[in-house]
């Protein structure tokens, strides 16, 4: 099965549309102020607006007011929601929308209750735990973390660049990669280059 590949953290709608024509499977556009790659509700329109078909758009939210969830469902193109903050799950189900549950991963995180207390999610995204950041750090984990007995879609983040891509799927299998930081040229700036390396490489090891 192919490992399909998202892009996080767009700010510009070049960059998207590269992504898109570079044949990425989703684009992950960030709602939450404290981050460098936050967007506002009209950027992400014009970005949303701009991709062409079969590319999906993720809406990045932690632990964001319904109010504020549903104005971006109201204007914006979105695909899927993720949830990236301390959300239970009856928050996540409310919207009619898919969603994604990221979870920052320790050494005692039980992926198992998990994928059972979010049976729903499209799938779960494993992150790097990084204190007081929520995402983007950069940041890896011991992936012998993750259970071997899946229940859910399991999409691998934290600390991916190209050069581990490759790597990252032998040992995991996972369903997709998600990528921010390992692509990009400044934050929320993405590299051409780094992005065709990683999707490049993802699809030949797959």
């Amino acid at each position: 099965m192919r490992t399909r590949v998202k892009i996080c953290g767009f700010t510009q709608v070049e960059d998207a549309l590269y992504a898109a024509n570079l044949g990425v499977d989703a684009i992950g556009l960030v709602f939450y102020s404290p981050s460098p790659r936050n967007v506002s509700i009209e950027q992400a329109a014009s970005i949303s607006r701009a991709l062409p078909a079969f590319v999906n758009v993720v809406a990045l939210f932690v632990d964001a007011e319904p109010a504020l969830i549903r104005e971006v469902l109201n204007k914006v193109r979105v695909d899927c929601l993720q949830f990236h903050g301390d959300e239970p799950a009856e928050d996540c189900r409310i919207y009619d929308k898919s969603y994604i549950k990221a979870i920052r991963m320790q050494s005692d995180t039980d992926v198992v209750g998990l994928q059972q207390q979010y049976h729903d999610a499209a799938g779960l995204l494993l992150d790097a735990y990084h204190p007081g950041v929520q995402g983007g750090s950069g940041s890896s984990f011991d992936w012998d973390l993750i259970p071997k007995a899946r229940s859910l879609p399991i999409i691998l983040a934290g600390g991916l660049i190209p050069e581990n891509a490759g790597e990252a799927i032998k040992a995991v299998k996972p369903y997709a990669l998600d990528v921010s930081s390992g692509v990009e040229a400044g934050k929320g700036i993405k590299d051409a280059a780094k992005m065709a390396a990683f999707i490049r490489i993802t699809n030949q090891a797959t």
